[in-house]
């Protein structure tokens, strides 16, 4: 992708639901200490919340998860302070509408493309947090994605939910072209844009064959965007059509050889 540098902040464009998009260059995640003390007043709202969620989907586990604050964005810059918190103050936070408490969630996402341009999703299982949401492969940061210089690898991140999720690894990728943010209010999605060498279609087959070979997939199926009918699911996260269409405008904007 030719990275677009006008726009009304000077770098990257913002969409019609006026978020800001824009490439990333370098990312700069060290881990700290404190916890998430805005919201321990609220911890019998949590607490209360999880048990429901954990009644209807007993395959959710309270796990050790990774949020960010004081997040500065500077010259394709990305910087912010992660902390570990509970898998259960995550999902209140997110299921109550991201409310301001002081954190945002930055996450990476494996933008899986095809080399004729579609792109590849996949439809969250009915045992995950987000049943039935379509995204491109992502996960909540964990401690896993954590390096012994204490900094948060988000390209390992997205990496291992590829492989975990679709069965393709870093080997199977034509072209790795670098991080696009979506900035949406306190959920910062970077996108890594992963092209590979055959269409979005073989592509999206190829994958199938690996759900069909796990016993508990994390999706339960995978869908391909080739044009704007195909985002008319109401499933899909917002920002993952607010990539594909920026992706759209700039091809449709680039000079013609």
């Amino acid at each position: 992708m030719q990275a677009v540098e006008l726009g009304p902040d000077g770098w990257g464009v913002r969409d019609d639901a006026g978020r800001r998009i824009a490439p990333v260059r370098a990312l700069d995640l060290p881990m700290e200490t404190g916890g998430w003390p805005e919201l321990e007043p609220h911890r019998a709202a949590i607490d209360a919340h999880f048990a429901a969620r954990s009644a209807n989907n007993p395959h959710i586990w309270n796990g050790r998860v990774l949020v960010s604050r004081t997040p500065r964005f500077v010259d394709g810059r990305l910087s912010a302070a992660c902390r570990e918190v509970d898998f259960a103050s995550f999902m209140w936070w997110r299921d109550t509408g991201w409310r301001d408490y002081g954190a945002v969630n930055i996450f990476g996402l494996a933008a899986l493309e095809g080399a004729d341009g579609g792109f590849v999703l996949g439809v969250m299982g009915d045992h995950t947090a987000s049943a039935g949401r379509i995204y491109f492969p992502c996960g909540t940061p964990d401690l896993d994605d954590v390096t012994e210089a204490g900094q948060v690898d988000l390209l390992a991140s997205a990496y291992r939910e590829m492989a975990e999720e679709t069965g393709l690894r870093a080997g199977d990728v034509a072209q790795d072209l670098g991080w696009t943010g979506i900035f949406d209010g306190p959920r910062i999605a970077l996108m890594r844009r992963l092209v590979f060498a055959e269409p979005a279609a073989a592509l999206a087959e190829r994958i199938r064959g690996f759900l069909r070979a796990e016993k508990k997939p994390e999706l339960s199926d995978v869908t391909v965007v080739h044009r704007e009918a195909d985002l008319a699911d109401p499933r899909m996260v917002p920002f993952g059509i607010a990539y594909i269409r920026t992706l759209w405008r700039a091809r449709e904007a680039a000079p013609v050889a």
